[in-house]
């Protein structure tokens, strides 16, 4: 039977043991040995729950409970390779923290969260987050999603086309990872730079939210479509207008090329 996490209690009961060890290979996550997490959780029973299962299953895991020390570590010399976020802190809202952790670090960021609204879990993916998972969780599925995240790191998907593309006002650049819209730089997040490449391999196309996922985040993606929509509506954001990515209807999104 798995450990089950829900809220603030804990039901705890032998950890079963996964297909996939803790330990990942060392370019999965640019080291040997164990798999680093940092859970950033306030509740002890929760966090001491979640600590036994994922040491069970081979991960070395460290714990802290506030906000400022989930920055601090993942700003060391050895910051984690998966960082699990509540955001229910109790110095500064989880959000904020994955918005920090984002801006200076491209360390995979699983928020696991009681807040189980839509709006939270896409307001999370807008800020980076690479996963949401809503409490209570199987610790099977929390490794799985772990060991996903960590192969999408190790094999991140490249665009077909290489170089410099431009198209209209819009500049992408694959080899350094830039856009310019005019002469303006836009800072894109890895996986938001990664959807606007996809869709402008073949501009004025239709891609299917299940082909961007395909895509950009693999095969062995866990969560909703919802985060294309999530990851879509932040470029659309960051490039000052909505008709860059066009939405279709019940199908997916296209890459547009708005007026001045």
């Amino acid at each position: 039977m798995p450990v089950v996490v829900q809220g603030t209690s804990k039901i705890h009961r032998p950890a079963a043991q996964d297909t996939g060890p803790g330990a990942l290979p060392g370019s999965a996550c640019g080291h040997d040995g164990p798999v680093r997490i940092l859970m950033v959780e306030d509740d002890a029973a929760v966090a001491a729950s979640s600590l036994d299962g994922l040491r069970a299953q081979g991960f070395d895991v460290e714990h802290v409970a506030t906000g400022g020390a989930a920055l601090t570590a993942v700003a060391s010399p050895e910051p984690p390779d998966v960082v699990l976020l509540d955001l229910g802190l109790p110095d500064m809202d989880g959000q904020e923290v994955c918005r920090r952790i984002r801006s200076t670090s491209e360390v995979p960021v699983i928020v696991v969260s009681a807040r189980g609204d839509e709006a939270d879990r896409v307001i999370a993916l807008e800020l980076g987050a690479d996963d949401y998972l809503v409490k209570p969780f199987g610790m099977r599925e929390l490794a799985a999603r772990i060991r996903a995240v960590l192969r999408r790191v190790a094999t991140p998907t490249a665009p077909a086309a290489t170089g410099v593309q431009e198209l209209g006002r819009l500049t992408i650049d694959r080899r350094t990872q830039r856009v310019h819209v005019d002469d303006e730089e836009i800072a894109l997040t890895a996986k938001e730079f990664d959807v606007l490449a996809y869709l402008a391999e073949d501009p004025g196309a239709v891609r299917r939210r299940t082909e961007i996922l395909e895509h950009v985040w693999d095969g062995h993606w866990y969560g909703a479509t919802k985060t294309v929509d999530a990851h879509v509506a932040a470029i659309r954001k960051k490039l000052g207008d909505p008709a860059w990515v066009e939405a279709v209807r019940g199908v997916g999104f296209r890459l547009g090329s708005p007026e001045r």
